[in-house]
């Protein structure tokens, strides 16, 4: 089989799975005929999927692919098997599932280094009462009132969006619309359109906090997942990579795309983002303390693993939804509420692995960045993630 033909093959493959699960397609930006002409064919079995994929995986050596694009091929049969052998009702270890999905192995946390971020949290909010109690009415004061947010959104997306066309190239008729949502188990979520536009979708259903909101845009839109699809589509794509213009949930491209999302803002402003935050909320009227928002960011950075021990103790131990929820509580030093969203996203069929993507997303991606000893070597290395087909295991042999 040709390269064209099995790339096809591959789309149509991937594109089926959204007839198992709606929204297991991500994006589809390539031809709308063949999402058509999957749309109106039988409705496929999970089994034959899983078989599917594992008969073009053979079939993958026998093509004139080069080899980057023959890697990131397989990896993604490779979780698309994976995906249909759940789907048809197979018993699959969660650690087996997640290295299926996102090419990478998973295991629990060190407490040690959680009890060290709390020691880290209470110096920057110190005072009287417990740690939780004093990190819950800071989170409170920091609440942007929600007739303020889409003013702080168009904001803070236009000052981002300067800085990333500073640095990377941009498509000038490149566009993200932003619209509030309910009822989802995520803070934000970009649907990429094609066509380098896209629409985020922001969570009412959670308090946006000033804290926060600067790193939600930078890793939906500039320079995270709109950046990234817009750089794929105009040099991957344009130059017949057509695999890219399908984004699959559960594959390594997920643990790629969020990890790098996640360091977005760490890379387009890096240190003294708090204070530039600060400049941005000023101007709109807003008071807010950047660097104690930062320094109290950094020491929660190192609660990141809590999520993924909640998803193994769920899925992995088989653990309660109430043990659960109250490990995030007394970890995460969240609110039951906070902590029964997340339990949610957790517990959702086609989103319960995903936490692995954020957990192992920012470890693998950030250590890789790292190697950028300078500024320039460092977006280098960021343009590199924008631009590439890069999978986990291809970091990990770097």
């Amino acid at each position: 089989m040709n390269a064209d033909s099995f790339v096809r093959e591959y789309l149509s493959l991937g594109l089926s799975f959204d007839r198992l699960e709606d929204g297991f397609v991500d994006a589809f930006t390539g031809d709308p005929a063949l999402r058509r002409a999957v749309e109106n064919a039988p409705a496929p079995s999970p089994g034959a999927l899983a078989r599917r994929a594992g008969e073009l995986r053979v079939e993958l050596g026998n093509t004139d692919l080069p080899a980057q694009r023959a890697e990131f091929i397989d990896v993604h049969l490779r979780a698309l098997e994976c995906s249909g052998r759940k789907f048809a009702g197979e018993d699959i270890g969660f650690v087996d599932e997640v290295f299926a999905y996102f090419d990478v192995r998973i295991e629990p946390g060190d407490q040690d280094e959680y009890r060290e971020a709390h020691r880290k949290m209470d110096d920057v909010l110190a005072g009287p009462g417990s740690l939780a109690e004093r990190l819950a009415a800071h989170r409170s004061a920091d609440v942007i009132p929600a007739d303020r947010l889409q003013e702080c959104v168009d904001a803070f997306s236009s000052a981002l969006r300067d800085r990333v066309r500073a640095e990377y190239t941009l498509p000038e008729t490149e566009q993200v619309n932003y619209e509030v949502v309910g009822d989802k188990p995520w803070s934000g979520f970009n649907y990429y359109l094609g066509d380098y536009r896209s629409t985020v979708a922001i969570n009412s259903d959670l308090e946006q906090q000033m804290a926060n909101l600067p790193h939600l845009i930078a890793h939906e839109a500039y320079p995270g997942h709109h950046t990234e699809h817009c750089r794929k589509e105009a040099g991957l794509v344009s130059r017949g990579e057509l695999e890219q213009t399908l984004f699959l949930v559960n594959t390594p491209q997920c643990l790629m795309a969020e990890g790098l999302a996640d360091l977005a803002l760490k890379s387009i402003v890096g240190p003294g983002w708090g204070l530039w935050a600060q400049e941005i909320y000023a101007d709109l009227g807003l008071r807010f303390d950047g660097e104690k928002a930062e320094r109290l960011s950094a020491a929660s950075g190192q609660l990141l693993g809590v999520r993924q021990d909640a998803a193994l103790l769920l899925h992995d131990q088989h653990n309660s939804q109430d043990d659960v929820a109250a490990y995030l509580e007394r970890w995460s030093l969240t609110s039951s509420k906070r902590a029964r969203q997340s339990l949610k996203f957790l517990s959702s069929p086609l989103w319960r692995a995903y936490i692995s993507t954020y957990v192992e997303g920012y470890k693998l991606l950030g250590g890789w960045l790292d190697r950028g000893t300078t500024v320039t070597e460092r977006t280098a290395l960021f343009g590199r993630l924008l631009d590439e087909p890069l999978i986990p295991s291809a970091l990990r042999a770097a």
